[in-house]
């Protein structure tokens, strides 16, 4: 008896033993398994799919080809991107450690979905099989007036789709043309200042300057939620607190202002004394919330945002980070991701950029949809920024915005980088239309001075286009 239900007992251990082991593996092909093929050290895994198929196309959302494979005359194989340096940082390129799409979706264009049968052909017949092809989220039309607007400024520009974060567009300048990588290689090694292969658009990291305000703003509400409307100060030019003295920008003087007054005109003035009226600890909290000094939920390469708030920060540093200077720096991509979710009553999704993976013969692989975040604000908070941000372009800096066909709102800034005060990086960021808002633009131009005069103008180029 004693040996029969010893018996049973081994059988049993054996049996939850197994299953532990199948549930592992299922799990592991499931959710870890690209992961684990994608890995530097499965590189042997890599390269005999590479071997076995041919790189997959890359499209543009409506179809455009923005990368593909083709041979030549001695049959090899040529990665060839026929818009140049039009999309150089969103698609990126395949060799040389790969970058943008290429790099992010590399599994997916070195992998063959095909039937067993056609495996099985192709290889009788010594012919490569077919990579999956990915298509992007990216706009064409988005995409060119983007590039185009930029011109010769070094800056970014991304627009996304607020209720989707679907990222419609992404240009970096100074670029470089991907098909020319490969001869460029040696001299960007050697060249340790370049910057051209950096994306600024989720890389580069620059004081946010007035843009700020929209976050400074919202804390002072979340502050004082039942008297923040009834906020005043006069505008001399400047305020001294403790010695400490912070100017508006060319020493405007605003004159008598509210709360939305301060932020449409922005007022350095005001907002360095509403920054000195915050609770640092609940600030700090916010600041979290938003994915300041935290990982961002995207796929691809980005750097943090940063920023101190501590309970021994002096007046001026208070002050200056107040109004978007002092330690704090942040990328055009993390800021349009705030913006939108402004735009999204306070959900803020996740920006992606693959929206599909498609076999040869049409069969979709992998649907990407939306994907929420989280909810960053209240509805509440984000209708009352919006109104403030409408201000802003219809009576306040961003006025070269105002009088289109769809209304926008929307936020300057004008950052200063340096010692000298005179150099300034040009922002906006800001969504359209205000009643039921699709897209969301975040600009910087470098080194170009107010973003009113420089950065607005090319946003209500991006937002005419598409609601041409």
């Amino acid at each position: 008896m004693k040996k029969n239900r010893s018996f049973i007992v081994i059988n049993v251990m054996y049996a939850l033993i197994f299953l532990g082991m199948m549930i592992n593996i299922v799990w592991f092909m499931l959710f870890h398994s690209q992961e684990a093929i994608t890995n530097s050290y499965n590189n042997k895994r890599l390269d005999v799919l590479a071997a076995q198929n041919y790189r997959g196309t890359i499209y543009a959302a409506s179809g455009e080809i923005l990368a593909e494979t083709m041979l030549d005359v001695s049959g090899n194989e040529i990665r060839k991107y026929p818009y140049g340096d039009l999309f150089a940082h969103a698609v990126g390129y395949a060799s040389n450690g790969g970058a943008g799409i290429e790099a992010m979706a590399n599994i997916n264009l070195i992998n063959s979905s095909i039937g067993l049968s056609e495996r099985v052909d192709n290889e009788i017949n010594g012919v490569k099989n077919p990579g999956d092809s990915v298509y992007s989220t990216l706009d064409m039309d988005l995409q060119q007036i983007a590039y185009d607007s930029l011109g010769m400024y070094r800056g970014a520009i991304i627009v996304t789709e607020v209720k989707t974060g679907r990222i419609l567009a992404m240009v970096s300048k100074p670029g470089f043309d991907p098909n020319e990588i490969d001869v460029l290689w040696p001299e960007l090694v050697e060249d340790q200042e370049s910057t051209i292969l950096l994306n600024r658009a989720t890389q580069g990291l620059y004081p946010p300057g007035s843009t700020f305000k929209i976050i400074v703003a919202l804390e002072y509400i979340r502050e004082n939620p039942d008297t923040y409307m009834n906020y005043t100060f006069n505008c001399n030019g400047s305020i001294t607190r403790d010695v400490s003295r912070i100017n508006c920008y060319h020493g405007a003087n605003h004159g008598s202002l509210d709360l939305t007054s301060s932020f449409a005109k922005s007022c350095n003035s005001s907002f360095a004394n509403i920054g000195l009226t915050l609770d640092r600890s609940r600030f700090a909290d916010t600041l979290l919330s938003l994915l300041f000094n935290s990982e961002l939920p995207v796929d691809m390469p980005y750097s943090q945002s940063h920023i101190s708030m501590r309970s021994d920060m002096t007046t001026m540093e208070m002050m200056q980070t107040s109004i978007g200077q002092s330690e704090t720096v942040m990328t055009p991509l993390h800021l349009n991701m705030i913006t939108a979710a402004i735009a999204n009553q306070g959900v803020m999704m996740q920006p992606y950029m693959i929206d599909s993976v498609v076999c040869a013969n049409g069969t979709i692989v992998v649907q990407n949809t939306p994907i929420v975040y989280g909810t960053v604000m209240s509805a509440e908070e984000a209708t009352i920024l919006t109104a403030m941000m409408v201000e802003v372009v219809e009576h306040g800096t961003a006025t070269k915005l105002s009088g289109q066909n769809y209304t926008a709102a929307g936020k300057t800034g004008s950052a200063e980088y340096s010692d000298n005060t005179g150099e300034s990086h040009a922002w906006f960021t800001g969504f359209a239309p205000v009643e039921d808002p699709q897209i969301a633009v975040t600009i910087i131009l470098e080194s170009a001075g107010a973003g009113g005069d420089y950065s607005a103008p090319i946003a209500r180029r991006i937002f005419s286009k598409y609601f041409e």
